[in-house]
């Protein structure tokens, strides 16, 4: 079997990124398993985590400016030569299931450029807000929401990666197949003073508040850090240091960039703490869990709820109350047996998300008539 994955890069660190290679990783070990990324804009970079090296990995060279919107006169350029190297590519080495894990030009036309394939689609963003845009959409938008159900209806599967974001795709051909975590022998110590954030610095994570929220335990726990991960997008870590500053809390929150093995990280933390506006299936989630490293997060809509179980092996807060966040937040801070005792449900727990449980899903899948 030849698997094809579709996808525009995987040198910056993100969700998708981690996800894709630990499915590449996987499958390339397969017998009779050819596994290629097709990427449109690597650059020349090596992959932001390691990659089985039986993956073959070809880049397009296309090149986008994301700064631009696509249908920008150079991006819509560049979209025509896109076609014609993926059409080629695709018609020499003939796989039997293309994966297309993000929203890229090449969206539109998959469905016809290699029709021999199995075409799926995954969705790793949350879709909640969706509903209510489709409900106000003005005409032109309704159109353009039409036609991309009806382009979704054109793959083999739209996969999404919890029953609550099923509803949210209009095509009648989702399937459920959550993210997957590998197991590991790596724990938490629970005894540090420190919590963890971690993801791309963007507002969609929600970042702010969990600094307001900091502002109000930090003075009942002024030994405590509050430490963030991740790379900048769009300034958004300068403005979150002008927060931290008008707060005075420059002494105990600070960012610490990107790594490469998060997991291993975040076995110097006590608590991980998510605030974002919407979640799908966060990988930060199942890897904290699988270290032992309990959870204070928002009812994001709609990933947290779909992994964590509230009072065993993390704590669920109301959607963007800042207060109970910090309430909770502290009760696990001020009580170490506490953390401990969800730490051991959360290596437990996480096991129904292990590799090869949700790897049966995606062989089920390929073998689907």
């Amino acid at each position: 079997m030849k698997i094809l994955i579709n996808t525009d890069q995987i040198y910056l660190h993100g969700g998708i990124e981690k996800v894709m290679a630990t499915k590449v990783n996987y499958w390339a070990d397969l017998p009779d398993t050819e596994v290629y990324i097709v990427t449109t804009e690597q650059q020349g970079n090596p992959p932001c985590y390691e990659v089985n090296p039986k993956v073959k990995m070809i880049d397009l060279g296309i090149n986008y400016d994301r700064s631009r919107s696509y249908f920008s006169p150079g991006n819509l350029k560049k979209s025509f030569t896109h076609y014609r190297k993926q059409k080629k590519l695709f018609k020499k080495l003939d796989p039997d299931v293309i994966i297309s894990p993000n929203i890229n030009f090449d969206h539109y036309w998959l469905p016809f450029i290699k029709k021999s394939a199995k075409l799926l689609k995954e969705r790793h963003s949350s879709r909640y807000l969706e509903p209510e845009k489709r409900r106000t959409a003005a005409f032109l938008k309704r159109l353009k929401f039409k036609l991309d159900t009806w382009i979704d209806s054109r793959y083999d599967h739209i996969i999404v990666l919890n029953e609550d974001e099923k509803k949210y795709v209009h095509s009648g051909n989702a399937v459920v197949i959550p993210n997957p975590v590998a197991s590991t022998a790596l724990r938490a110590d629970l005894s540090k003073k420190q919590v963890i954030a971690a993801g791309r610095l963007s507002p969609v994570k929600g970042f702010d508040d969990l600094i307001n929220a900091w502002a109000i335990i930090q003075t009942d726990f002024p030994d405590w850090q509050l430490h963030f991960y991740g790379q900048d997008y769009l300034g958004t870590q300068d403005k979150l240091q002008h927060k931290i500053n008008a707060l005075k809390l420059n002494q105990s929150v600070f960012f610490k960039g990107n790594v490469d093995d998060l997991p291993r990280t975040m076995t110097d933390y006590s608590v991980y703490a998510m605030t974002s506006e919407t979640e799908c299936f966060p990988m930060v989630l199942l890897e904290a869990l699988s270290i032992g490293l309990p959870v204070v997060t928002y009812d994001s809509p709609n990933g947290p709820r779909n992994i964590v179980t509230h009072q065993k092996d993390g704590l669920i807060v109301p959607y963007k109350n800042i207060p109970i966040f910090a309430q909770e937040l502290k009760s696990l801070m001020k009580d170490e047996n506490f953390r401990i005792q969800m730490g051991q449900n959360g290596v437990e727990n996480v096991a129904r998300f292990n590799l090869d449980n949700v790897m049966i899903k995606w062989r089920t899948l390929f073998e689907k008539a």
